[in-house]
């Protein structure tokens, strides 16, 4: 079966943390770990810290996401997810790396 040209897959990685992230085009719907955003991330900060990339670049609610996390704690998973968001939203427009990379969400922080 071809792959989806619509579907972007990126990987981030934060401290030990490693997402593999999926977008298509969509609703806003959020699928991590086969959880929601907001289940299996219970502090609003990390959510918000996650959604950083998407409200950059004004495309909060138009792209659906599964993503993979695994390794490292809550903070680092969050991290790796919003790296792994930016380097797809930056596959879908070039012109959106402009944006990302100002306020950094395109550098992998290994800390």
């Amino acid at each position: 079966m071809p792959a989806d040209p619509e579907r972007k897959h990126t990987v981030g990685r934060r401290k030990e943390a490693v997402c593999r992230l999926y977008l298509s085009p969509g609703s806003g719907k959020w699928h991590v770990n086969g959880r929601t955003l907001g289940d299996y991330f219970p502090r609003a900060t990390l959510v918000s810290a996650i959604q950083q990339p998407f409200t950059v670049t004004d495309t909060l609610g138009r792209y659906d996401v599964r993503a993979k996390v695994e390794g490292g704690g809550l903070s680092g998973q969050a991290g790796a997810l919003r790296l792994a968001a930016s380097r797809a939203l930056v596959q879908v427009d070039e012109g959106y790396r402009r944006k990302l990379r100002d306020l950094g969400l395109l550098t992998r922080d290994a800390r």
